[in-house]
């Protein structure tokens, strides 16, 4: 069983900054994508930021220049780093991985959520 643990998530001002931090753990053969979402009251989940196995990325417009996501292969952990946060950021955030977990099958895992607040 392929589990996602998020964390780092809290209440920050505006302009502030917080990191999120997802891993992955359990008999994992492969990670491809892994990505980040979230979804603020009364609203739709939406994409934030993904990162392929390779590192390429990509990011919804209302975070470019704000969030940068990356992973580190060998800890099989996803960042999200947020600066400049805005209060319409204010949301649960969701880690998402696409696994090849053992035996040999292929997985879309969600983490738990780690909500995001920002506020003065």
């Amino acid at each position: 069983q392929v589990q996602l643990v998020e964390s780092g998530g809290g209440l920050v001002q505006p302009g502030g900054s917080l990191r999120l931090s997802c891993a992955a753990s359990g008999l994992i053969f492969r990670i491809n994508a892994m990505g980040w979402y979230r979804q603020a009251p009364g609203k739709a989940r939406e994409e934030v930021a993904t990162i392929t196995s390779d590192g390429t990325t990509t990011y919804a417009d209302s975070v470019k220049g704000r969030f940068t996501i990356s992973r580190d292969n060998t800890k099989n952990t996803v960042y999200l780093q947020m600066v400049s946060l805005k209060p319409e950021d204010t949301a649960v955030f969701y880690c998402n991985a696409d696994v090849f977990s053992l035996p040999l099958r292929r997985q879309s895992i969600w983490g738990q959520g780690t909500q995001v607040t920002v506020s003065s």
